[in-house]
Parts: C-alpha cells; structure tokens; sequence
C-alpha cells in the first residue's frame, strides 16, 4: 500500500463559488452533471483554475530580492529554455512554450532558480504573450537593476491551433530589451547564444 499523498490547499469559499460556476456551465452545454464521468468535474475545475492562476496572489520581485547577492560579476547571465504555461486572456486556452533570458550584473546577482520563478508568477495569470514579456523584462530591470536585460519567448496559443484560422505549427515570438541589450552587437550576442545548441 502507497503512503503517497499529495496535497494542494486551496479558499474553499472560492473553490465553491468558482464550482457552481463550473456546474452552470455544464448545464447550459447540455451535460449531465449527474453521470460520474462529469460528477465531480466542476469541483476539478475549480481548483484546477485556482492553480492556473495563482501568479496574481504572488509577488515577482519579493522572489528576486529573497536570493540578491553582491557580486563582482559583469558578464552575461543566461538562462534559456524556460518552460512556461499561461492562459490566454481572450478565450481562457492555453499558450505554452519557452522564455530566454538574460541579464548583466551591476553588482549583484540573483540564485538561478529564481529566474524561472519569476516566469512562472507572471505565467500563472490571465495574460498575453506580448505582456508577459514586458511584465518579466520590467521585473527585473526595476528589481536587480541591472546593466541589461533580454527576454525572448517563443510560445504555440492553442487559440489559433484549436479554434479560428486552427494553424498547428505556428509559433509567436517576441521580445524584449532593456540597457545594454539595446546596442545590436549585445544583442546579437544574446540571440546567437539562445539559438545555438552548447550541449
């Protein structure tokens, strides 16, 4: 016998709220609610979009300044390939994909773990793509101060896979720069370090 268990504490207020939401909805696609397929599907929901945008109740920069050390360090930091997963304002579907991102120290560095961090708080929102790249530059320039910051995402939106022009391979890019990545040849830098493979 397993002695697993796994736990997530959510408002129960909200998760009731949001359920009878969930059930009206069902209801008015033409679902039984009652068949036990669907039965505890609203419940399921409810906490499953409480997880999904848990970024509103978290603070980004609060993350980066928890792991802020003094550094004589002035060279490019990158971390590439970040795995994000956020809901599109506009229809509430997933867009997924990566985040790359770098930074130049200007005396202190952040623990690398907190980068995707930061990521995943502005991710765990309603949002758009074009925001959440401004939302995460804007973070860390206001926070760490740095010389300079990039931040590229590329992300697939099921909104245009599942629904309307349902184009399967398309791929949004866009990006962001702050400091001395607005200089071309410091960008370029960045943009041929995140396409090639170092592995």
């Amino acid at each position: 016998m397993s002695n697993y268990r796994f736990f997530e504490e959510y408002n129960q207020e909200t998760t009731e709220n949001l359920k009878q939401k969930y059930s009206d909805i069902l209801l008015g696609l033409g679902e039984d609610i009652t068949r036990e397929g669907i039965i505890k599907t609203p419940e399921r929901a409810s906490k499953a979009m409480q997880f999904l945008t848990q970024g509103y109740d978290q603070d980004p920069a609060a993350v980066l300044k928890s792991a802020m050390f003094a550094e004589d360090y002035h060279d490019m930091v990158i971390i590439k390939d970040i795995e994000l997963y956020s809901l599109c304002e506009h229809h509430i579907l997933p867009f997924f994909g990566k985040a790359h991102i770098a930074y130049i120290p200007n005396g202190h560095i952040v623990g690398l773990s907190k980068i995707p961090r930061v990521v995943d708080i502005f991710a765990r929102r309603l949002q758009v793509q074009e925001r959440l790249t401004h939302d995460i530059l804007e973070c860390i320039n206001t926070t760490l101060e740095p010389k300079g910051v990039a931040v590229v995402i590329e992300a697939s939106h099921m909104c245009m896979m599942m629904r309307g022009v349902q184009k399967q391979n398309s791929v949004t890019t866009t990006s962001g720069f702050r400091g001395q990545f607005e200089k071309i040849e410091t960008r370029n830098e960045f943009l041929k370090l995140i396409s090639n493979d170092l592995g």
